[in-house]
């Protein structure tokens, strides 16, 4: 067994006695962490992990992070307004928390809380997880004690979305936590909510999230995602949507931080007429590795999903994407389109980009495709002919080609999402 999974056994014992639940839920528990830890980590062998390597990962130990939220300035939230709620390493802060603005039919609870008070509102915490590539969730299902529940009412048009704030703070050992989210909008709701995912110092935890997006009938999520976190964390985050006749998901992931981050985003559009838009910027610096996959099945008559995802790779970064889209049986008229492009910027950096289509429907229309390549040559010639120096329109060429993907966004959060983009991007020596 690797020193990784090792702390995690321990943390579990660890935590064993302050555990909500009765003791079968604990034995549930027991139970899939000792699969998960008889499975161990994927190798390169696993398809799904092919291009990401965890060996460095497996030789880490981890500590859980203290029951009590350390102190941070709260200097580093100024920009994020309420309603809000905030982790630090792990663990809820309700001195940084505010949900005062709430609107009316929109529930926000940790999943601490509901464990104490309301058990049997968990039942999305049953599902279990069974291949060798999902050994985190296998993980994460055993270990989570943290999280949110957003359960948006029937009916409920929210005008002020919900700030869902991550931050990680250094401390003298590397914790690790495991949280379960459930965001649940009821028929015809309209919600919009973010995620900061921040660092308050350098610090090298785990972070292992797995999330349930259910949206009903006719309902409209608006869900953007900024993940900037230390460059010495790992991130490993799984989301698991599905969505019902003439619903809307529409979804946009930054991810600008960690020294290694992955995202399985995985979609089921069950009901006709269901729409997805989820776009995202990867981008690559220094020693970094992105992964990225996608996984979206067309269910249901009539869904579309519009993809349209950029990636770039400077210094000595690793960029890795992966596009899945299945049009099942009876998914007729399914309109699925997927863009990947990609910069390389750097003779030591690299991209592998994996687009797949997989249709056993009649009557739809599909396109899919991915490019790596460099900043284009006459652009560059134009803007140095405009007296335009070279770093600046490199820079210049860089910044434009990561923004195309806000249009999934519109309004005041397309700014702050831009601003965002360009303080990385400046950062990196991009703009």
């Amino acid at each position: 067994m690797t020193a990784l999974l090792d702390s995690l056994r321990e943390s579990f014992a660890t935590a064993r006695t302050s555990m909500c639940g009765d003791s079968t839920k604990i034995a549930e528990r027991e139970e899939i962490l000792e699969a998960a830890l008889k499975t161990g980590l994927p190798a390169a062998r696993n398809e799904a992990w092919k291009y990401t390597s965890l060996r460095q990962l497996e030789r880490r130990n981890f500590t859980a992070a203290p029951l009590q939220a350390p102190d941070i300035d709260a200097a580093l939230l100024a920009d994020i307004p309420s309603p809000r709620l905030v982790f630090v390493n792990g663990r809820h802060s309700v001195a940084l928390s505010d949900l005062s603005t709430l609107d009316a039919g929109v529930q926000v609870r940790t999943l601490s809380a509901v464990q104490k008070d309301e058990p049997e509102a968990l039942r999305f915490l049953g599902r279990r997880f069974e291949h060798a590539e999902e050994v985190f969730a296998q993980l994460n299902a055993a270990l989570a004690d943290e999280g949110v529940l957003v359960q948006v009412a029937e009916g409920i048009l929210s005008q002020t979305p919900l700030h869902l704030v991550f931050v990680s703070a250094a401390d003298s050992s590397d914790h690790a936590w495991h949280h379960r989210h459930l965001i649940e909008l009821r028929r015809g709701a309209v919600f919009g909510l973010v995620e900061h995912h921040l660092q308050a110092g350098d610090s090298a935890h785990l972070d292992n999230t797995l999330v349930h997006v259910h949206i009903a009938q006719d309902a409209v999520l608006s869900h953007a995602r900024v993940q900037a976190d230390s460059a010495r964390a790992t991130s490993l985050l799984r989301t698991d949507a599905v969505l019902a006749r003439d619903a809307q998901y529409r979804r946009i992931d930054l991810e600008l931080g960690a020294a290694l981050s992955r995202h399985e985003l995985n979609v089921r559009l069950e009901g006709d007429n269901a729409k997805l838009t989820a776009n995202g910027v990867l981008l690559g610096t220094g020693r970094r590795h992105i992964d990225t996959r996608l996984g979206i099945e067309h269910i249901a008559k009539d869904t579309s999903a519009e993809l349209v995802w950029r990636g770039v790779a400077a210094n000595r970064s690793r960029v890795v994407f992966h596009g899945g889209i299945n049009i099942r049986e009876g998914a007729d008229g399914t309109d699925a389109n997927l863009s990947n492009k990609n910069l390389l910027l750097s003779a030591d950096a690299e991209i592998d980009t994996q687009p797949t289509l997989v249709i056993d429907a009649d009557e739809v229309k599909a396109a899919h495709g991915a490019t790596v390549g460099q900043l284009d040559a006459n652009a560059l010639f134009y803007l140095r002919t405009r007296g335009v120096p070279a770093e600046q329109a490199r820079a210049m060429l860089s910044a434009a080609f990561c923004h195309e993907p806000l249009a999934a966004v519109k309004g005041v959060l397309t700014e702050k999402l831009a601003r965002h983009l360009d303080l990385a991007l400046q950062q990196a020596g991009m703009a």
